[in-house]
């Protein structure tokens, strides 16, 4: 596999190599060693989880708690979406700013998000299988959203979509300077300090 870091500093793209035959293709989707090999930390595997959505769903921005927050490897089973990450780590040289990638059942690319980042998914077509394996067990009072639709933060949807499909609570998130005034945002210099001491 090939795994690059994205503009996003502490979140990279993970590309398979794909075997194929008469029968189909066989693919490893996910390597921890080559994951620590290139982040310089392990993943520590503590759920799994999936999401499926119809064409033009868009969720997120969400983000949880640091420390230990939720350190994401994102992947589609099915169909295709945009997977976007954002850096919402106050003090970060990217603060504010964000960084996507295409996942679909082609390339079978997935994701690996660092926690304290934001992260948000578009989905392009009908039944797209979102799925993704976390690092720390679901907890709601630790879980947050940002607005998807900040013109603070831009992000960009491919206008064949249409209008996003939004939950009600997505669309009641804060703004990034709402968060910020708030204090609630991830502090980039200790979650560089959390990232040097251990597992994802």
């Amino acid at each position: 596999m090939q795994i690059r870091e994205l503009a996003i500093a502490d979140a990279w793209e993970i590309t398979p190599v794909q075997w194929r035959d008469e029968r189909g293709l066989f693919l490893e989707s996910f390597r921890h060693d080559r994951l620590e090999e290139a982040t310089g930390r392990p993943f520590a595997l503590r759920q799994g989880n999936t999401s499926v959505s119809r064409r033009g769903v868009v969720r997120g921005i969400h983000f949880a708690d640091t420390p230990p927050g939720q350190a994401k490897y994102v992947s589609v089973a099915h169909g295709a979406g945009i997977d976007f990450i954002v850096d919402i780590r106050v003090g970060s040289p990217t603060f504010g700013q964000w960084d996507s990638v295409l996942l679909d059942a082609d390339d079978r690319r997935s994701v690996l998000i660092s926690e304290g980042l934001g992260h948000a998914f578009a989905a392009l077509t009908d039944d797209a299988t979102l799925t993704y394996l976390v690092s720390s067990t679901y907890n709601p009072s630790a879980e947050h959203d940002l607005n998807v639709l900040d013109p603070e933060i831009g992000l960009v949807f491919p206008p064949e979509l249409g209008e996003p499909v939004l939950s009600e609570k997505d669309l009641a998130a804060p703004s990034l300077s709402e968060l910020l005034e708030a204090g609630r945002l991830p502090d980039f210099a200790k979650l560089k300090e959390f990232y040097a001491g251990g597992a994802a």
